[in-house]
């Protein structure tokens, strides 16, 4: 029970690995909020954590619009009190070649990944300097060190999601605030599932162990740099990718 009797905020947690780092968190005493935009499926999730014998609550958020942010933020503290835990999950993607992408496909990306984390983590830093502690983790991506064919405005918002982690760590760490990255490689959840098995393999021969990480080695991870283990390491970004970036 690392996390026991301490409150987490996770973007993005209705599904996939922002809904496994939820359960986690719960499963380590944590009391979890879960924002999405998808309210019906959050609500879902947030139910099965109260299960786990822990206070859940789903919040509808557009992490892109500074209202419902501010809005999202204030309902958690009126819930829970207090914001220990911060993970800024949410992203999406719109890939293409740069030649042939949409201005508003890279606008999308970049609101969502990072202005979603700048506005997020903004609130969070006014309650958490309050507090004089708190734990900010970003979830990055591999493709923001390698870069990707095809996804220049999801490489780029992701790159630019360490460059925010390292300057907020430094900005912070006197309030008691650490902030670090986790940078996952290629994870299995529905999306890859969905893919060839022809693909699959290509994609596999690019990581040395020859396999797709799972949602619970991103889990692991963002718990490890939740909880009190952690508390001498900020403005670091923790590679889970199997070899394929060292």
């Amino acid at each position: 029970m690392r996390l026991k009797e301490k409150s987490a905020l996770i973007t993005g947690a209705a599904q996939g690995i922002g809904q496994s780092i939820a359960i986690g968190m719960a499963a380590e005493g944590a009391n979890v909020g879960i924002a999405d935009v998808n309210i019906e499926k959050a609500e879902i999730t947030a139910e099965e954590i109260r299960k786990l014998g822990v206070k859940s609550l789903a919040i509808k958020l557009n992490v892109s619009s500074q209202d419902e942010v501010i809005s999202a933020f204030e309902t958690f503290t009126k819930e829970f009190g207090r914001l220990d835990i911060l993970v800024n999950n949410a992203g999406i993607t719109r890939d293409g070649l740069l030649i042939r992408m949409k201005e508003a496909d890279w606008d999308a990306v970049l609101n969502i990944n990072l202005k979603g984390t700048f506005l997020c983590s903004k609130e969070a830093l006014k309650i958490m300097s309050k507090q004089r502690s708190g734990k900010i983790i970003n979830i990055s991506s591999v493709v923001a060190f390698t870069g990707n064919p095809g996804q220049a405005n999801y490489s780029s918002s992701k790159s630019a999601v360490i460059g925010l982690t390292k300057t907020i760590a430094r900005e912070y760490a006197s309030r008691g605030i650490r902030v670090n990255a986790v940078a996952p490689g290629f994870i299995q959840t529905a999306m890859t599932d969905a893919l060839s098995e022809k693909v699959k393999d290509e994609m596999k021969s690019a990581i040395p162990l020859g396999q797709f990480g799972a949602p619970d080695d991103i889990t692991n991870a963002v718990i490890f740099l939740s909880s009190k283990e952690s508390d001498y390491i900020t403005g670091q970004v923790l590679h889970i990718n199997g070899g394929m970036y060292m």
